[in-house]
């Protein structure tokens, strides 16, 4: 299934969707404050940011229905991409800490100067190229620029909402309307791509006739066009897509830079220096709070991607509901969506630590879907899991800023952090998709799973059961008890915002003692 990959990133079903055809745009919720400006810039920044990453994860399979890439090198270019792309974190927070402050900022150059090389390496993943021997390096090589260089905007753009307010408040209505935009976003992407190239593409049925040289008897049989030319029907809708996305990629970093302005750290001196990378990560990986935060979310984070993940493998294979799948899918989507400002009120109303419980909603509806499969509890179940990822999704990236805070004020003068957190953080929830999938492939794997097949041996339906209901079960309640003994509290919470205050005057004036004494 689908992930805002995005750090965080929605990993939903898109495919679904592609194949599918349209979707009813939805209306974005309202929040239960209503950002400023610049917050709203944000979200529709990252919004579009997110359509990209949605479409995006169709290469892999739109690669595979080229004759001369296997599934196999599809799925290793998959691996290599995504590798590429975590390695790319840390490696982007090391470079960002010591960029200096302009008139735009320290974060925006990041997202402007990789933009257009964004857009490029995106319209060349979905070009076919006229030779077939290098066809599976060419899609390696710009998958994996295209995962580096939305790592090198995803860190930023992530570390921005530290630099947008000081007000705890303020950050975490921005957080909420970011993370609605990017679930509709991952929404609206698969959605817009699936609109431009549903006439590639010939619907898939399953039939009782089984091919030459094989001994299954239920065969989804799908055809293609012919993709081996790169100026056929399907090569051209594909570049179509491409470049309607990447137009809209560019609209959404000319919202996020008019519509955001960057506030330089408010805490720090100017005499302060930022701390050292290598430093600075040692501190961070040592700071409880955080290994708390990430330990617990890196658990839950792998338990609904591999909820997500196999969700509607499950509703296909073992529940017999194979027509409804798709629309499963958007249930899941909206769900989330509309959902992430319910639980905005929710954490303002019982405090984010208590909040997170509520991830642990889906875990008894799954397991009920296993034992009773059924196509109103499938829907119910759809309903539930949206809730359940949208609090995933809200509550680390609402908690991390309270814990960045906590670090500033034990160590006061230092600054530059923030993108340490942030890069190390975005690489934690990569890691988490990894593992994720990584399970998810290899236990299918296994047991004997073949893509194509209509009817999988009982060894898979039973992996599927244990992968939606045991696996995620385990993970989530795991994770949440870690969550018990993160320290940070909402009494915490404003003793540090009123300590914070006082740093930040102090600050201002020792500076403008500083100056006096300069002029003098």
């Amino acid at each position: 299934m689908p992930s805002p990959e995005p750090g965080g990133q929605l990993s939903l079903p898109v495919q679904a969707l592609r194949e599918g055809g349209g979707t009813t745009p939805c209306a974005v919720p309202r929040l239960p404050s209503a950002p400023r400006p610049g917050h709203a810039g944000a979200g529709r920044g990252w919004s579009v940011r997110c359509a990209m990453a949605g479409a995006a994860k169709g290469i892999p399979e739109r690669s595979a229905e080229a004759e001369e890439i296997t599934p196999f090198h599809a799925s290793l270019v998959l691996f290599i991409g995504k590798a590429s792309g975590a390695v790319t974190d840390p490696v982007a927070g090391f470079f960002i800490s010591k960029s200096r402050w302009t008139k735009i900022g320290r974060l925006m150059p990041w997202m402007l100067a990789c933009t257009p090389f964004t857009v490029v390496s995106y319209f060349f993943m979905w070009y076919l190229p006229p030779f077939v021997s290098g066809r599976v390096a060419w899609y390696l090589t710009f998958y994996c620029l295209f995962q580096a260089l939305t790592t090198l905007f995803q860190v930023p753009y992530s570390a921005l909402t530290m630099f947008l307010s000081t007000d705890q408040k303020e950050r975490d209505s921005a957080t909420a309307y970011r993370m609605t935009m990017e679930v509709l976003g991952t929404l609206i992407g698969a959605a817009l791509q699936g609109q431009i190239v549903a006439s590639a593409h010939v619907s898939h049925h399953c039939t009782v006739n089984p091919p030459v040289n094989t001994t299954d008897s239920w065969y989804d049989t799908s055809s293609f066009p012919d993709t081996s030319d790169p100026l056929s029907h399907q090569a051209k809708v594909y570049m179509i897509a491409a470049g309607v996305i990447g137009c809209v990629y560019l609209l959404g970093i000319i919202i996020l830079f008019l519509g955001v302005k960057e506030k330089d750290d408010p805490y720090a001196l100017s005499s302060d220096r930022a701390i050292p990378f290598c430093k600075g990560l040692g501190l961070t990986m040592k700071h409880g709070p955080y290994v708390k935060l990430t330990a617990s979310f890196l658990l839950i984070s792998t338990a609904v991607q591999l909820e997500q993940s196999n969700f509607v493998l499950f509703c296909t294979h073992a529940a017999d509901l194979r027509s409804h799948f798709q629309y499963l899918v958007v249930t899941i989507l909206i769900s989330a969506a509309v959902s992430i400002p319910f639980w905005q009120k929710i954490l303002q109303r019982f405090g984010k630590k208590c909040a997170s419980f509520g991830i642990a909603w889906m875990t008894p509806f799954a397991v009920m879907l296993v034992t009773i499969p059924n196509l109103i509890l499938a829907y119910f179940v759809a309903f539930v899991s949206g809730l359940s990822i949208a609090a995933s999704l809200l509550l680390p990236w609402s908690m991390l800023p309270d814990v960045v805070d906590n670090f500033r004020l034990q160590n006061p003068h230092g600054k530059g952090h923030e993108t340490i957190f942030y890069s190390s953080y975005v690489f934690f929830t990569k890691m988490s998709a990894g593992i994720g999938l990584g399970i998810s492939a290899a236990g299918l794997e296994f047991t004997g799973y073949k893509p194509g097949i209509c009817r999988q041996p009982s060894d898979v339906i039973l992996t599927l059961k244990i992968l939606i209901g045991a696996v995620p079960a385990i993970l989530i309640f795991v994770g949440l008890f870690i969550l018990l003994f993160y320290p940070i509290t909402e009494e915490s919470r404003r003793e540090t915002k009123l300590a914070l205050e006082v740093l930040r005057r102090s600050h201002q004036s020792t500076d403008t003692l500083d100056k006096e004494d300069t002029s003098v």
